[in-house]
Protein backbone atom coordinates (compact mmCIF):
# COMPACT_ATOMS: atom_id res chain seq x y z
CA UNK A 1 0.00 0.00 0.00
CA UNK A 2 2.96 2.62 0.70
CA UNK A 3 4.43 1.68 -2.74
CA UNK A 4 1.11 2.97 -4.13
CA UNK A 5 0.94 6.09 -2.00
CA UNK A 6 4.67 7.03 -3.12
CA UNK A 7 4.34 6.89 -6.56
CA UNK A 8 0.72 8.84 -6.20
CA UNK A 9 2.82 11.58 -4.28
CA UNK A 10 5.77 11.24 -6.94
CA UNK A 11 3.07 11.69 -9.78
CA UNK A 12 1.57 14.46 -8.34
CA UNK A 13 4.60 16.48 -7.88
CA UNK A 14 5.73 15.78 -11.21
CA UNK A 15 1.97 17.07 -12.58
CA UNK A 16 2.15 19.85 -10.00
CA UNK A 17 6.22 21.00 -11.53
CA UNK A 18 4.49 21.07 -15.25
CA UNK A 19 1.65 23.26 -14.51
CA UNK A 20 4.22 25.66 -12.12
CA UNK A 21 7.43 25.50 -15.23
CA UNK A 22 5.07 25.96 -18.11
CA UNK A 23 2.53 28.58 -16.43
CA UNK A 24 5.97 30.16 -15.81
CA UNK A 25 6.49 30.46 -19.35
CA UNK A 26 2.81 31.50 -20.61
CA UNK A 27 2.70 34.21 -17.81
CA UNK A 28 6.11 35.40 -18.92
CA UNK A 29 5.43 35.77 -22.75
CA UNK A 30 1.88 37.28 -22.20
CA UNK A 31 2.39 40.02 -19.59
CA UNK A 32 5.98 41.04 -21.26
CA UNK A 33 5.72 43.41 -23.85
CA UNK A 34 8.96 42.85 -25.25
CA UNK A 35 8.49 39.39 -25.72
CA UNK A 36 5.28 39.70 -28.16
CA UNK A 37 7.39 38.19 -31.06
CA UNK A 38 7.01 35.16 -33.33
CA UNK A 39 9.50 33.06 -31.59
CA UNK A 40 8.20 33.69 -28.07
CA UNK A 41 4.36 33.22 -28.84
CA UNK A 42 5.27 30.31 -30.16
CA UNK A 43 7.15 29.09 -27.20
CA UNK A 44 4.08 29.94 -24.99
CA UNK A 45 1.81 27.83 -27.47
CA UNK A 46 4.41 24.82 -26.76
CA UNK A 47 3.79 25.17 -23.06
CA UNK A 48 0.23 25.74 -23.64
CA UNK A 49 0.10 22.64 -25.27
CA UNK A 50 1.78 20.83 -22.27
CA UNK A 51 -0.82 22.45 -19.96
CA UNK A 52 -3.33 20.61 -22.17
CA UNK A 53 -1.65 17.27 -22.78
CA UNK A 54 -0.76 16.57 -19.01
CA UNK A 55 -4.23 17.86 -17.97
CA UNK A 56 -5.64 15.49 -20.12
CA UNK A 57 -3.39 12.70 -18.13
CA UNK A 58 -2.42 13.25 -15.29
CA UNK A 59 -6.17 13.72 -13.24
CA UNK A 60 -7.00 9.98 -14.16
CA UNK A 61 -3.61 8.51 -13.80
CA UNK A 62 -3.30 10.22 -10.28
CA UNK A 63 -7.19 8.17 -9.77
CA UNK A 64 -5.76 5.09 -11.13
CA UNK A 65 -3.21 4.98 -9.01
CA UNK A 66 -5.26 5.48 -5.62
CA UNK A 67 -7.75 2.73 -6.79
CA UNK A 68 -8.17 -0.84 -6.28
CA UNK A 69 -10.31 -1.03 -9.83
CA UNK A 70 -9.32 0.63 -12.91
CA UNK A 71 -12.32 1.45 -14.59
CA UNK A 72 -12.80 4.34 -17.30
CA UNK A 73 -16.11 4.98 -19.14
CA UNK A 74 -16.34 5.10 -23.04
CA UNK A 75 -17.15 9.00 -23.12
CA UNK A 76 -13.89 9.77 -21.04
CA UNK A 77 -11.83 7.26 -22.67
CA UNK A 78 -12.93 8.91 -26.13
CA UNK A 79 -11.92 12.09 -24.60
CA UNK A 80 -8.02 11.33 -23.33
CA UNK A 81 -8.04 9.77 -26.49
CA UNK A 82 -8.62 12.61 -28.46
CA UNK A 83 -6.41 14.30 -26.22
CA UNK A 84 -4.09 12.44 -26.76
CA UNK A 85 -3.36 12.38 -30.27
CA UNK A 86 -4.26 15.81 -30.70
CA UNK A 87 -1.20 16.82 -28.15
CA UNK A 88 1.35 15.15 -29.49
CA UNK A 89 0.18 16.00 -33.41
CA UNK A 90 0.15 20.09 -31.79
CA UNK A 91 3.69 19.47 -30.50
CA UNK A 92 4.84 18.66 -34.42
CA UNK A 93 2.90 20.91 -35.70
CA UNK A 94 4.32 23.61 -33.26
CA UNK A 95 7.71 22.17 -33.67
CA UNK A 96 7.66 22.54 -37.60
CA UNK A 97 6.31 26.26 -37.27
CA UNK A 98 9.12 27.27 -35.08
CA UNK A 99 11.47 25.58 -37.11
CA UNK A 100 10.10 27.75 -39.94
CA UNK A 101 10.26 30.60 -38.07
CA UNK A 102 14.49 30.14 -37.20
CA UNK A 103 14.91 29.18 -40.67
CA UNK A 104 13.38 33.09 -41.54
CA UNK A 105 15.06 34.87 -38.91
CA UNK A 106 18.58 33.78 -39.46
CA UNK A 107 18.46 32.91 -43.36
CA UNK A 108 16.00 35.04 -44.43
CA UNK A 109 16.88 38.15 -41.67
CA UNK A 110 16.51 41.14 -43.75
CA UNK A 111 13.20 39.92 -44.50
CA UNK A 112 11.92 38.61 -41.35
CA UNK A 113 9.38 41.23 -40.37
CA UNK A 114 8.22 41.41 -43.61
CA UNK A 115 7.20 37.80 -43.67
CA UNK A 116 6.73 37.02 -39.99
CA UNK A 117 3.98 39.30 -39.69
CA UNK A 118 0.79 39.21 -37.06
CA UNK A 119 -1.34 37.74 -39.72
CA UNK A 120 1.44 34.88 -40.51
CA UNK A 121 2.11 33.82 -37.35
CA UNK A 122 -1.89 33.60 -36.46
CA UNK A 123 -1.81 31.79 -39.95
CA UNK A 124 0.39 29.44 -38.54
CA UNK A 125 -0.90 28.81 -35.55
CA UNK A 126 -4.34 28.25 -36.66
CA UNK A 127 -2.92 25.03 -39.60
CA UNK A 128 -1.11 23.97 -36.32
CA UNK A 129 -4.18 23.44 -34.70
CA UNK A 130 -6.22 22.28 -37.75
CA UNK A 131 -3.50 19.99 -39.05
CA UNK A 132 -3.81 17.49 -36.58
CA UNK A 133 -7.13 17.42 -36.26
CA UNK A 134 -7.72 16.63 -40.00
CA UNK A 135 -4.94 14.42 -39.44
CA UNK A 136 -6.73 12.22 -36.47
CA UNK A 137 -10.15 13.78 -37.31
CA UNK A 138 -11.23 10.38 -39.22
CA UNK A 139 -9.45 7.52 -37.66
CA UNK A 140 -11.04 8.90 -34.08
CA UNK A 141 -14.13 8.59 -35.77
CA UNK A 142 -14.21 5.47 -37.24
CA UNK A 143 -12.50 4.29 -33.09
CA UNK A 144 -16.10 5.67 -31.66
CA UNK A 145 -18.35 4.12 -34.03
CA UNK A 146 -16.84 0.32 -33.57
CA UNK A 147 -18.67 -1.77 -32.05
CA UNK A 148 -16.39 -3.57 -29.32
CA UNK A 149 -16.32 -6.63 -28.11
CA UNK A 150 -13.82 -6.18 -25.34
CA UNK A 151 -13.25 -3.85 -22.53
CA UNK A 152 -9.66 -4.33 -21.18
CA UNK A 153 -7.58 -1.77 -22.00
CA UNK A 154 -3.42 -3.13 -22.53
CA UNK A 155 -2.21 0.40 -21.56
CA UNK A 156 -2.28 2.77 -18.86
CA UNK A 157 -4.67 5.90 -21.17
CA UNK A 158 -6.98 5.49 -23.53
CA UNK A 159 -5.48 5.79 -27.14
CA UNK A 160 -6.64 4.71 -30.78
CA UNK A 161 -5.01 1.63 -31.59
CA UNK A 162 -5.73 0.01 -28.31
CA UNK A 163 -9.37 0.95 -28.72
CA UNK A 164 -9.22 -0.32 -32.26
CA UNK A 165 -7.54 -3.88 -30.88
CA UNK A 166 -10.82 -4.04 -29.44
CA UNK A 167 -13.18 -4.12 -32.13
CA UNK A 168 -15.37 -7.22 -32.99
CA UNK A 169 -15.14 -6.31 -36.70
CA UNK A 170 -12.03 -6.81 -38.98
CA UNK A 171 -9.98 -3.45 -38.69
CA UNK A 172 -6.94 -4.53 -40.77
CA UNK A 173 -7.91 -1.65 -43.29
CA UNK A 174 -8.38 0.78 -41.03
CA UNK A 175 -5.23 0.07 -39.26
CA UNK A 176 -3.00 -0.32 -42.35
CA UNK A 177 -4.35 3.50 -43.67
CA UNK A 178 -3.85 4.61 -40.52
CA UNK A 179 -0.42 3.35 -40.12
CA UNK A 180 0.08 5.03 -43.32
CA UNK A 181 -1.37 8.42 -42.91
CA UNK A 182 0.33 8.82 -39.35
CA UNK A 183 3.83 8.03 -41.22
CA UNK A 184 2.92 10.74 -43.83
CA UNK A 185 1.58 13.30 -41.37
CA UNK A 186 4.67 12.37 -39.09
CA UNK A 187 7.45 12.26 -41.93
CA UNK A 188 6.32 15.23 -43.92
CA UNK A 189 6.85 17.61 -40.92
CA UNK A 190 9.88 16.23 -39.62
CA UNK A 191 11.54 16.27 -43.44
CA UNK A 192 10.81 20.07 -43.35
CA UNK A 193 12.54 20.90 -40.20
CA UNK A 194 15.79 18.77 -40.67
CA UNK A 195 15.84 20.95 -43.98
CA UNK A 196 15.53 24.21 -42.59
CA UNK A 197 18.15 23.32 -39.65
CA UNK A 198 20.40 22.07 -42.86
CA UNK A 199 19.90 25.41 -44.82
CA UNK A 200 20.69 27.09 -41.20
CA UNK A 201 23.86 25.24 -40.50
CA UNK A 202 25.05 26.25 -44.53
CA UNK A 203 24.57 29.46 -43.64
CA UNK A 204 25.85 29.60 -39.93
CA UNK A 205 28.92 27.81 -41.73
CA UNK A 206 29.76 30.85 -43.81
CA UNK A 207 29.41 33.08 -41.08
CA UNK A 208 31.36 34.52 -38.02
CA UNK A 209 31.71 32.98 -35.23
CA UNK A 210 29.88 35.86 -33.26
CA UNK A 211 26.23 35.30 -35.99
CA UNK A 212 27.26 31.24 -35.18
CA UNK A 213 26.78 31.60 -31.47
CA UNK A 214 24.05 34.12 -32.03
CA UNK A 215 21.89 31.71 -33.97
CA UNK A 216 23.21 28.54 -32.01
CA UNK A 217 21.67 30.54 -28.80
CA UNK A 218 18.33 31.14 -30.32
CA UNK A 219 18.19 27.55 -32.01
CA UNK A 220 19.50 25.45 -29.28
CA UNK A 221 16.22 24.85 -26.93
CA UNK A 222 14.77 23.96 -30.12
CA UNK A 223 16.16 21.72 -31.09
CA UNK A 224 16.11 20.09 -27.29
CA UNK A 225 12.95 19.86 -27.75
CA UNK A 226 12.37 18.67 -31.27
CA UNK A 227 14.96 15.78 -30.23
CA UNK A 228 12.31 15.43 -26.86
CA UNK A 229 9.65 15.04 -29.09
CA UNK A 230 11.31 11.97 -31.65
CA UNK A 231 12.27 10.09 -28.07
CA UNK A 232 8.94 10.45 -27.14
CA UNK A 233 7.41 9.27 -30.56
CA UNK A 234 10.11 6.85 -31.33
CA UNK A 235 8.84 5.28 -27.35
CA UNK A 236 4.95 5.64 -28.59
CA UNK A 237 5.59 3.54 -31.58
CA UNK A 238 8.19 0.72 -29.97
CA UNK A 239 5.24 0.59 -27.33
CA UNK A 240 2.49 0.31 -30.60
CA UNK A 241 4.52 -2.44 -32.27
CA UNK A 242 5.40 -4.40 -29.16
CA UNK A 243 1.53 -5.13 -28.45
CA UNK A 244 2.03 -5.71 -24.84
CA UNK A 245 -1.07 -8.33 -23.30
CA UNK A 246 -0.87 -6.11 -19.95
CA UNK A 247 0.44 -3.55 -18.87
CA UNK A 248 4.01 -4.09 -17.26
CA UNK A 249 7.06 -2.04 -16.17
CA UNK A 250 8.33 -1.80 -19.86
CA UNK A 251 4.06 -0.79 -21.06
CA UNK A 252 4.71 1.86 -18.09
CA UNK A 253 8.14 3.66 -18.78
CA UNK A 254 7.25 4.06 -22.37
CA UNK A 255 3.68 5.53 -21.71
CA UNK A 256 5.12 8.08 -19.36
CA UNK A 257 7.92 9.48 -21.14
CA UNK A 258 5.74 12.02 -23.30
CA UNK A 259 4.39 13.20 -20.34
CA UNK A 260 6.84 13.67 -18.00
CA UNK A 261 10.14 14.30 -19.77
CA UNK A 262 8.98 16.91 -23.04
CA UNK A 263 6.68 19.14 -20.14
CA UNK A 264 9.68 19.61 -17.85
CA UNK A 265 12.56 19.70 -19.99
CA UNK A 266 10.53 22.39 -22.55
CA UNK A 267 10.02 25.34 -20.32
CA UNK A 268 13.25 24.85 -18.21
CA UNK A 269 15.21 24.47 -21.45
CA UNK A 270 13.45 27.72 -23.19
CA UNK A 271 13.45 29.65 -19.33
CA UNK A 272 17.62 29.15 -19.01
CA UNK A 273 18.91 29.21 -22.11
CA UNK A 274 17.18 32.41 -23.50
CA UNK A 275 18.02 35.61 -21.69
CA UNK A 276 15.29 37.51 -22.21
CA UNK A 277 12.55 34.91 -20.88
CA UNK A 278 15.17 34.37 -17.82
CA UNK A 279 15.29 38.26 -17.13
CA UNK A 280 11.35 38.17 -17.17
CA UNK A 281 11.38 35.40 -14.99
CA UNK A 282 13.95 37.14 -12.62
CA UNK A 283 12.24 40.22 -12.76
CA UNK A 284 8.53 38.30 -11.55
CA UNK A 285 10.33 36.27 -8.80
CA UNK A 286 12.18 39.91 -7.63
CA UNK A 287 8.88 41.56 -7.62
CA UNK A 288 7.00 38.11 -5.40
CA UNK A 289 9.76 38.26 -3.21
CA UNK A 290 9.25 42.44 -2.63
CA UNK A 291 5.27 41.46 -2.15
CA UNK A 292 5.70 38.92 0.24
CA UNK A 293 4.74 40.04 3.82
CA UNK A 294 7.27 40.75 6.60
Amino acid sequence: LWVRYLFFSLSLLIYVTIISANLVIVLSVCLETSLHQPMYVFICCLCLNSLYGSTGFFPRFLMDLLSDTHFISCPFCFIQMYITNTCLGHELSLLTVMAYDRFVAICQALHYHRKMTFRTVLLLLILAVLYPAWAFGYFFYQAIILPLCGNQLHKIFCTTWSIINLSCVDTTVISIVGQFVAMISIFIPLSFVLYTYLRILLVCRRSSSEFRGKALQTCLPHIVTFGNYCISLLCEFSLTMYNVDEVNTFSVVLSLEFWIIPPIINPLVYGLNLPQIRGVISGLLNVGKRLRPV
